[in-house]
Parts: C-alpha cells; structure tokens; sequence
C-alpha cells in the first residue's frame, strides 16, 4: 500500500476545496495513471483520499510528486453537472423495458432492477453528477445493457449466476473521464456494457 504524502505549508492550505478543484486534481490524477507515474492501486487509493479531502491542502498532497502539467487545461469527453443530488435513481423493468438515453443526469448512485424485462441506459450524452459515479443492477431473467463514452473507466463488479455480467470501458482511459463502477447480479440474465463514440452535436 502507498505511504500517503505528507501535507505541505502553504498559504492556501486553510481554504475549503470546492468540487471544481476536487474534479482538476482528479484529472491530474488520472493523466498520472495513463503515463505510469501511478499504478491502478495508487490511484484508487489517491481517488478515495480525494473525496474525503476537505481542503486544499489536503488535495495539494495528492499530487505534489507526480510530474504533471498543474495549469494545462483539459477537455473532458463527458459533460458534468453542479448541485449533485444525495439520493440514488431508481429504475425498475418488469415484464418491460425501460431506457435513458439522450442528455440525462447520471447521478451518484443509479439502482436498476430487470425482472422478465429490459434495461438500456446509454451515458454517451449524459451529463455526470460526480467523477465516479455507481450503478447497481439485479437483472433476474432479464437483461440490461449500458453503453459507455469513449475513455471512461470502468470497474465491474458484477456477477453472473447462470448468466453474464461483463462491463467494459475503453482501452485507453481518458484522465479527465469519470470512473463508473458497475455492481450488481445477472440470475438467468445478463448484463453487457461496452463503450461508444459520442455523437457530434
């Protein structure tokens, strides 16, 4: 396990971290882990130091040793959003489907549930409450797809009883992307995700 860094005096290190300047060293972060600086360990465990941060201080350490560029602007291949919403989205499908596509707002938490039915949800134009984002979906009988814009990171934790539950993002992982964590139990069913160039507006 990384030795976490230790904070350094400065004069900004008092004020409290907004979630814009928690969502630039995320970035930063996540250019690290492209070029190797970080392993995929180091990053998680800068990643879950990195929202429990409450000032800049606490985010200046996070990056103080990572030979990055601190002032380059990046170009996100998602669209975030202000005022994240506490409670979770429910979806349910039922001897039916359900789908959110389109430009709609992926929350922090999504819980999805497919019995005898069919569930699509398509991030590629949606706008992202937070940097990492969770989807929980219990598909019995049922199946459900997600599609994924190119670049995001993906961490599937699924599984498949007498069923499938394989979720992937891109090869390549965009560094100011959003980390989607994909949870849940494919009983008799599946669940599929893959990723897909967003569409030009």
């Amino acid at each position: 396990m990384e030795n976490p860094p230790q904070p350094r005096d400065s004069q900004m290190s008092h004020l409290r971290a907004s979630d814009s300047n928690r969502e630039q060293v995320s970035a930063l972060l996540g250019e690290a882990l492209s070029t190797g600086q970080l392993s995929h360990e180091e990053y998680s465990e800068r990643l879950d130091r990195l929202y429990q941060a409450k000032t800049m201080g606490e985010l200046e350490i996070l990056t103080h040793d990572l030979q990055i560029d601190r002032h380059r602007p990046t170009a996100s291949p998602v669209s975030y959003v202000q005022g994240a919403s506490s409670e979770s989205e429910n979806v349910v499908a039922i001897f039916s489907g359900a789908q959110r596509k389109g430009r709609w707002r992926v929350r922090r938490r999504t819980k999805a549930l497919a019995i005898f039915g069919g569930l699509q949800f398509d991030l590629t134009d949606a706008e992202f409450e937070a940097r990492e984002v969770e989807i929980t979906v219990n598909a019995i009988f049922g199946g459900a797809e997600i599609i994924l814009p190119e670049g995001v990171q993906v961490r599937c934790n699924g599984v498949g009883v007498f069923g499938g539950f394989d979720v992937h993002g891109s090869p390549d992982v965009d560094p100011s992307a959003p980390v989607v964590v994909v949870k849940g139990l494919a009983l008799f069913g599946g669940v599929s995700g893959k990723a897909r160039r967003r569409r030009e507006r």
